[in-house]
This record gives structure tokens, sequence and C-alpha cells, in this order.
């Protein structure tokens, strides 16, 4: 196999992958994790209930890929910036690269049905275990930019959950935003925060 054709193949896969990671979410949302069926999904997406199975354990599982996928997108991200960039400058444009398309008025029923998605067990289960593997995954780049080893040094590590947990953070902020903000905007925010050290608010 050439190297085009296994990169078209790539392609596909996870032109597949994200389609029934975004069927799954759709209708989660419309109606409650619990009323939906895996053949359902796979419907909605236009392949078969054995494909879904061929990328997915279950319905929690695809519909977590979506953060895992943005939390990749990070990493990658963060490879790509200029090599003298200051760490947290190339971290901040790292983190906002998955969100370059950003709506700053989401659709308030939209939001309702994420609130209430991720109050499913199942999905906060599988949510912890892919942010996991993303921490680790980002661990690794920040390693690679600071000269550091994640097996033995707590930088790398510190600075992984420092950005996801400034992610998390704002995207909480974002789905209960009255009015709504641009989510960007809030991990920005959030970002410039820890980076400055976190110092106590000014007193009004």
């Amino acid at each position: 196999m050439n190297t085009t054709t296994s990169g078209l193949r790539e392609r596909k896969k996870q032109q597949t992958r994200e389609a029934l990671s975004w069927a799954a979410l759709r209708l989660a949302v419309e109606r409650g994790l619990d009323n939906v069926l895996v053949e359902e999904i796979a419907a909605e997406a236009g392949v078969s209930t054995r494909t879904f199975n061929n990328y997915f354990s279950s319905k929690a599982e695809a519909i977590s890929s979506r953060h895992l996928d943005r939390m990749r997108t990070v990493s990658e991200a963060l490879r790509g910036r200029p090599p003298g960039e200051p760490l947290w400058e190339a971290l901040t444009h790292a983190a906002l690269a998955p969100f370059e398309d950003d709506h700053p008025t989401p659709d308030a029923d939209w939001q309702a049905g994420v609130k209430l998605m991720l109050g499913e067990p199942a999905l906060i289960g599988e949510f912890l275990r892919v942010s996991a593997v993303a921490e680790r995954e980002l661990a690794a780049a920040v390693a690679e930019r600071t000269g550091t080893d994640p097996r033995h040094d707590l930088y790398p590590r510190l600075v992984a959950a420092a950005v996801g947990a400034a992610t998390n953070i704002a995207n909480e902020h974002w789905l209960n935003a009255d009015p709504p903000v641009s989510l960007t905007g809030l991990l920005r925010d959030a970002l410039q925060q820890v980076a400055a050290g976190l110092p106590p608010p000014l007193s009004t």
C-alpha cells in the first residue's frame, strides 16, 4: 500500500469516527443518553452497527471521544509552536486551537442538553478516563518542549493538569453563562490567570 492510499484510508477512518461521535452527541442531547440506541447512532451516521462497534465500545466512549480529540489537538498544536515562544504563550495558542470555530452565543437548548448529558454517571466516568489519557499526552509534549521527563519530573505533569483544569472550568462557566459568552474568551482568561501564578483578585 502506498503512502497516498494509506493516508486516504486513515482520513476516511477519522471521518467515520467523527461522524459517529457527533451523531451520538446530537441524539443524546435531544433525547437523553438512556433513550438512544447504538443502532440509531449508526443509522444517523450512515453506517452499520458493526461499524460503530469497530470504533467504540459504548455510547459514552463515542461521545467522550470528542473531548479526547480536542485535547490531542492541543498537544499537536503545542509541538507546532515556534521553539523560542514562551511556554505559556505557546500553551495558550495551542489550547485555543480546537476552538477556532467557537460561537460566542451557543443555542440555549443545546447548552441545557449538554449540561444534562454531563450528569450521566457513564459519561462522567468515561470523561475522567479520556481526560487522564489526554493529560499524559500533553505532559509528553510539554516535556519535549522543556527538556524534562514526565516519568521523573513533576513539572510537565503539573503543567498538563493545570491546562486541563483551566479547560474544564472554562467549559463549565461557558455552559452556565447567562447571558452567553465566548468559550475562547473564558479559556484565554483562565490560562492567563494560571500563567500569572493565580494571584488573589484585587478587592473592590
